[in-house]
């Protein structure tokens, strides 16, 4: 599924526009985004949790050349399934 099949979905499952579940969507990527810039984490119970993961600098190999190479620090964004949505995927078809 991409943005517009998504857009889609909401659209009808909400009975409202599709220009109106593109705003929706747009604005809640929006706020995760200030969220997780401002190091802060976004849970949604049930669904999962949204945040931020620090990777310390280290070194790597490069395998083209053999040679070393410093791999800086950066920040990583991590998500956390909840328990439900778990359940949901895990779930068996009868």
């Amino acid at each position: 599924m991409n943005q517009g099949d998504l857009i889609e979905k909401v659209a009808v499952s909400a009975s409202i526009t599709k220009a109106e579940a593109e705003r929706a969507i747009n604005a809640f990527k929006g706020h995760v985004t200030d969220s997780l810039r401002k190091g802060n984490k976004v849970t949604l119970v049930g669904f999962g949790t949204f945040g931020v993961s620090h990777r310390k600098a280290r070194r790597g190999f490069d395998p083209y050349n053999g040679e070393t190479i410093k791999i800086p620090a950066a920040k990583a964004v991590r998500f956390a399934a909840g328990k439900q949505l778990k359940e949901a995927v895990n779930k068996r078809k009868k």
